[in-house]
């Protein structure tokens, strides 16, 4: 039995995976998102440990024979996220997250200070990533700076709460644009040009790469073997790859969580210089991948189920889909609520609705929503066609990927075929144990993944898409400033 943790935007999920694959328990506890400013998006450390505890709590309570079976423990996280902490592990501020739009101008001076940035880390700093926030850091509280000891992942800091090691994996590493992505280790420049040094990083190692156990306390406290290790794992992008079963060249999935990602695996590392993609290595040997992301995907549909007073995003989703409301009556939305990565590299960017009429309801905007981030994904696709990469049939996963309407929507507007596993909901988790398993001796994959689902595109619906998009290119910048 492999346990493997995912540490979300919106929460954290735990999963318990056998031999075969099988899901044998899983727990999830909620996130929430504080935005202080427009365009901040911050969480505190702690939550992410309260939440991973009570995670295993539940499943200790619920799977007490499953827990004493473990033999390794996989993490997976969201990534980008800075968080800072002293010598104690303790927090030092709220963390920055990967949505966070402040650090603009820091891109912009870390570019002019390392030459060939993008060609040593695969991305151009963008304000979302780890190397603009930790100068913004330098520059703007440089005492919170100053105070910590170690500047950790989300997931990185959980492990430091389960083992008391400071490790990163490297594939979660390389997107913090520290690091030269191709050798695998911190690079010099770019970290002093951040205005740190090596010793307030963790430690690298492989993302299947057996590190510290459990602290014996926690061990004893959900009934887990004493010397069962925590591995490297990897970020949720790559985790959520391995879940799919996106481990050789050309494999590819989409993502309908927090975000929306369109996700490609290649066998050479190809910097991405623009448009917004971004390419790091890959949680499988070998391999490394290439990114385009839509910043409001699930979290958009989160967004509007609030607006229009639904406490429950399944239920008004599945009355999108009993209504059949046909895509020509249906608004165009640009899902930019936290501005935009791919293509527009813009954080000042913002969403907006347009062909609004007496005749729109709160059913037409919700599917506007979902009809705009299949359009985004759309514009992702484009972007990674014109680098080179072959995108093709796909698996699509996340909590967006339980409705069969929107991978209809995505499979329109993207032209790719989309096959749905068993296991999209839990996907990142469930990479996290494979690799939890990998790296204890056993197979990544140890069978054919069940499809539940596998949206093709329809014609007409590509079609009346096809025309939208024309409507949504119109207006990329939509109420920006």
């Amino acid at each position: 039995m492999w346990l493997g943790i995912d540490v979300g935007t919106s929460g954290v999920k735990a999963v318990l995976v056998d031999e075969a694959d099988r899901i044998a328990g899983e727990a999830t506890a909620r996130l929430s998102v504080d935005r202080p400013l427009a365009d901040r998006a911050e969480q505190d450390p702690a939550s992410w440990w309260g939440a991973t505890a009570a995670t295993l709590d539940a499943l200790a309570a619920a799977r007490p024979a499953a827990m004493a079976q473990v033999a390794g423990i996989g993490l997976s996280g969201q990534m980008l996220g800075v968080a800072l902490v002293d010598g104690d592990g303790v927090p030092i501020r709220p963390a920055l997250l990967w949505n966070d739009g402040r650090a603009v101008a820091e891109g912009r001076v870390l570019e002019a200070a390392v030459p060939g940035f993008a060609a040593i880390t695969g991305s151009r700093p963008m304000p979302g990533f780890p190397a603009p926030k930790i100068r913004w850091l330098a520059d703007h509280e440089p005492a919170a700076l100053d105070r910590a000891r170690l500047i950790l992942l989300p997931k990185d800091f959980v492990r430091l709460r389960l083992t008391g090691e400071a490790a990163s994996d490297r594939a979660d590493a390389s997107a913090t644009l520290l690091m030269d992505t191709a050798a695998g280790d911190w690079h010099p420049a770019i970290m002093a040009a951040c205005g740190i040094g090596r010793d307030r990083l963790p430690r690298l190692v492989d993302c299947a790469e057996a590190g510290a156990p459990l602290l014996p306390g926690l061990a004893r406290r959900w009934g887990v073997p004493p010397r069962a290790p925590v591995v490297g794992g990897a970020g949720d992008n790559m985790c959520g790859a391995v879940g799919a079963g996106v481990a050789r060249d050309g494999a590819g999935h989409v993502s309908l969580g927090t975000s929306g990602v369109l996700f490609v695996a290649n066998a050479r590392f190809v910097p991405s210089h623009d448009r917004g993609m971004h390419t790091h290595r890959h949680a499988v040997a070998g391999l490394y991948c290439q990114q385009a992301v839509v910043l409001s995907a699930a979290g958009a549909l989160s967004w509007i189920a609030a607006a229009v007073g639904a406490a429950d995003v399944g239920a008004l989703v599945a009355e999108v889909e009993a209504a059949r409301l046909p895509v020509p009556e249906v608004p165009v939305f640009t899902p930019y609520l936290a501005g935009e990565r791919t293509p527009h590299d813009d954080p000042s960017l913002t969403a907006a609705f347009s062909g609004l009429s007496f005749a729109t309801g709160r059913l037409h905007l919700v599917q506007a929503v979902m009809e705009g981030v299949a359009l985004a994904l759309a514009d992702c696709r484009d972007a990674l066609l014109s680098t080179g990469a072959a995108v093709g049939a796909l698996r699509l996963v996340g909590g967006g990927a339980r409705s069969r309407l929107w991978a209809d929507l995505v499979a329109a507007a993207t032209g790719c075929v989309l096959a749905v596993p068993s296991s999209a909901a839990v996907g990142p988790a469930l990479g996290a144990a494979r690799l939890a398993r990998l790296g204890t001796g056993g197979p990544l994959i140890a069978g054919a993944e069940e499809i539940v689902y596998t949206a093709v595109p329809r014609p007409e619906l590509a079609a009346a898409l096809a025309a939208k998009r024309r409507r949504f290119a119109a207006h990329p910048r939509a109420g920006a400033p």
